[in-house]
């Protein structure tokens, strides 16, 4: 299992001249701030208080499905200039176009952006969006924001934060991203990998071990110890990337001479310096990740935790497979996923392998793979394997010392930097296939196989070098560690010749006459009315799941195409977990529409008489639908998991968790209200019940936490219930109160 190479120690730990001892010469609280985590944190806050931090970025980050909606909120708030180095990349929509040219006009709309208002503009399938953060934005001691939830780029000593796309609104227009100080967590690395053994091995175990006790949760990870000296810079960034996975706020590294290398190759040696906690450091939480002890990882539908280490799952692949088939026919209502059928003969096949994106794409990644499978080859049976670099520059460098030849021959096929096949937006497996992926994750529908159409398939997470393993061995999975070859040792030398021709560089070069070209498909936001004095909800989605991804709040894939339309885009909300949803939020909100317009709907009037004069209610009180669920918001930054949910009228969501920091800050932002229940209360409550919050506007205006409540079932019964929101700045109020971030805005500049 996995935990025999990471272990978890509750309770604090000090790190003395390098070592954990549970003894120090200073206090907790003085050492707290000897972490490399704190002095980043400490050097970005504009607030003066330590302990609540209004954080402002070096640089930011967006790629084609995010960023034509943050300029446009933008846009709409009063932007003239971005403040800050912000680049755009094409690595989402590039290849996914439905129809038309609705991707491309996207594409043309960014450098148009990026030229009116100074930005940096990466055209499609030159990088994935983190490979150039890595390449050309990172400096040691700096931090990224971005808006796309793998923004991390610790290894390379730059604190990386995805957030759902207002945040970056807030930094464009001079504002910040506010927090209380975080708790920082030690990650303490020793040994040395063997070989066969690969980033994804080590993250996955990390993952599995952290992501549903929540030991991580919201913290930063502190990477130390003398372990890292033993990680090539590839292998850290593809540890690194993989933390979000285990739901912390962001991760850090110490650099050292190996990541100096990195910067020197880059052409950027004067961005790196040395990173190390202080001779006496405090951390809240202590991991132990033994790379001696590591094996070939292997993470199974439908979630990187899922995780067995590879022998652990042949010898028992029957069984695990027979849970990943229950889980689906819980998920898709009943449908069949024939798992089972891929275990033969002791082995286990798989249908297509594929290694790209962030995580997968990197160069070294890559490199071993093509030495595995030198002089092998994947066969011309059912299994395929494709291979995307993770930039041109990296895709240049394989070619010229021969790994992309040996890849080819070898039967893979080399496919642009593309982030398609970690969202769903590319190389969708056969029906009841089983994927197997050097990508991010493998939620539901990750691959962009659709139930709804009787279409499922699933993808199963395994490092490059197994893949490719795997793929020698004619499609029967196979762990790196079991085979025998020599690992390359070739230095990696990076070329910006491709960048210098077609990246545009155009931060602090704001042309105020350059004309923005919009597409029919990209729109404005529709208008959405303030908080009134109180709020009475449908529910439109029960989903009693132990957790809710973003991508099925929202689905990834094809939708991509409707990103920068709110009003198409907001058609696919939870359209692959609950079909019925957009129907009943969109009858509700035409309830709530003619309420505005002064009319007395009967549904609404009828309601309303549970809870008193309906008449004077129908004045101050706002109709809207909401979303129940466990704990929703696993997974991507992508705001449109709750931006869709206020266009088709949502107000609020309600749950006993959210699983991220990013998707409740989305609901703020867009104005939801991101309710929690109490710990231990019930909520048998189901689709077609109400939800009454009196006085909810005066209670968000003191900064009240609880908020009574009343719920009207369907069988005319009123109970009592008591919902929760804690924690919200004066700024998210105010963002509440005026209904979503762009009246936020406006509200100011009228002020």
């Amino acid at each position: 299992m996995s935990d025999t190479c990471v272990k978890l120690h509750e309770g604090g730990i000090f790190l003395v001249d390098g070592v954990p001892s549970t003894e120090a010469p200073v206090s907790a609280e003085e050492a707290r701030r000897q972490t490399i985590a704190y002095n980043i944190l400490s050097s970005h806050n504009t607030s003066g208080n330590d302990s609540k931090l209004k954080i402002k970025f070096d640089a930011m980050v967006s790629h084609d499905i995010t960023y034509v909606g943050i300029i446009q909120t933008a846009r709409a708030s009063g932007l003239t200039e971005f403040p800050l180095p912000y680049a755009m990349t094409n690595c989402h929509n590039s290849l996914c176009a439905v129809g038309g040219t609705i991707n491309e006009d996207d594409h043309v709309f960014g450098l148009s952006a990026a030229k009116k208002f100074g930005g940096i503009y990466v055209p499609a399938n030159q990088s994935v969006i983190h490979s150039y953060a890595r390449e050309e934005l990172t400096a040691c001691g700096n931090m990224i924001l971005g808006s796309d939830s793998h923004t991390r780029y610790g290894a390379l000593g730059t604190m990386g934060v995805g957030e759902g796309g207002p945040e970056l609104v807030k930094q464009l227009l001079n504002n910040t991203w506010d927090l209380n100080m975080p708790e920082v967590v030690l990650v303490y690395l020793t040994g040395t990998p063997k070989r066969g053994i690969g980033p994804h091995d080590i993250a996955l175990a990390l993952v599995k071990a952290t992501f549903a006790n929540g030991f991580v949760k919201n913290r930063v990870m502190e990477f130390v110890g003398p372990g890292v000296k033993n990680l090539p810079i590839d292998f850290r960034n593809g540890i690194d990337v993989m933390t979000t996975e285990t739901t912390c706020l962001s991760s850090i590294w110490e650099t050292d001479e190996i990541t100096k290398g990195h910067y020197v190759a880059h052409e950027r040696e004067q961005f790196f310096k040395k990173l190390a906690p202080g001779s006496c450091a405090y951390y809240d939480r202590f991991i132990t990740v033994d790379l001696d002890k590591a094996e070939s990882m292997i993470a199974l539908p439908f979630h990187p935790s899922n995780a067995y280490t590879i022998h652990e799952f042949v010898a028992n692949a029957d069984e695990i497979l027979a849970d990943v088939e229950a889980e689906a026919a819980a998920k898709f209502k009943g449908h069949k996923y024939d798992l089972r059928s891929k275990v033969r003969n002791g082995k286990v096949y798989a249908d297509q392998g594929v290694i790209a994106g962030c995580s997968g794409g990197l160069f070294d990644n890559i490199d071993e793979a093509a030495a595995i499978l030198d002089q092998k080859n994947c066969g011309n049976g059912y299994f395929s394997l494709n291979v995307y670099p993770t930039s041109v520059p990296v895709s240049l460098e394989l070619t010229k010392i021969g790994a992309t030849a040996s890849l080819l021959k070898a039967g893979a096929i080399i496919k642009p930097s593309f982030c398609g096949p970690c969202f769903g937006a590319g190389d969708v497996p056969a029906n009841d296939g089983l994927s197997i992926r050097h990508t991010t994750r493998n939620f539901p529908n990750r691959e962009g196989s659709k139930p709804s159409d009787g279409q499922l398939a699933g993808v199963a997470l395994m490092d490059a070098r197994s893949i490719a393993a795997t793929a020698a061995n004619g499609g029967v999975i196979t762990a790196a560690t079991d085979i025998d070859y020599e690992v390359p040792k070739h230095e990696y030398h990076f070329d910006k010749t491709v960048y210098r021709n077609r990246v545009y560089y155009g931060f602090g070069k704001a042309d105020k006459n350059a004309e923005l070209i919009l597409g029919p498909n990209i729109t404005d936001w529709p208008s959405m009315e303030a908080l009134t004095d109180n709020m009475l909800v449908e529910l439109a989605a029960v989903i009693r799941d132990p957790v809710t991804t973003t991508d099925e709040l929202i689905p990834s894939g094809e939708t991509s195409s409707y990103r920068s339309n709110p009003l198409r885009l907001s058609e696919f909300a939870l359209s692959r977990r609950v079909p019925e949803y957009v129907g009943r939020s969109k009858a509700i909100h035409a309830l709530d529409l003619a309420r505005q317009n002064g009319e007395a709907p009967e549904k609404l009037v009828r309601a309303l008489s549970a809870f008193g004069d309906a008449a004077a209610l129908l004045t101050n009180t706002q109709f809207g639908s909401c979303v129940f669920a466990n704990r929703p918001g696993d997974g991507s930054a992508r705001e449109q998991a709750a931006s869709c949910q206020k266009v088709l009228g949502g107000y609020a969501n309600i749950c006993y968790e959210y699983a991220t920091k990013r998707y409740r800050s989305n609901c703020i932002n867009w104005g939801i209200l991101p309710f929690t229940l109490p710990e231990g209360a019930e909520f048998p409550y189901e689709e077609g019940d109400f939800v009454f919050i009196p006085d909810v506007r005066a209670k968000i205006a003191a900064g009240e936490t609880d908020f009574p409540a009343k719920v009207l079932s369907k069988d005319g019964s009123v109970k009592d219930i008591l919902l929760q929101i804690i924690g919200l700045t004066d700024e998210e109020k105010t963002i509440i109160l005026d209904g979503c971030l762009i009246n936020y805005y406006a509200e100011q500049n009228r002020r």
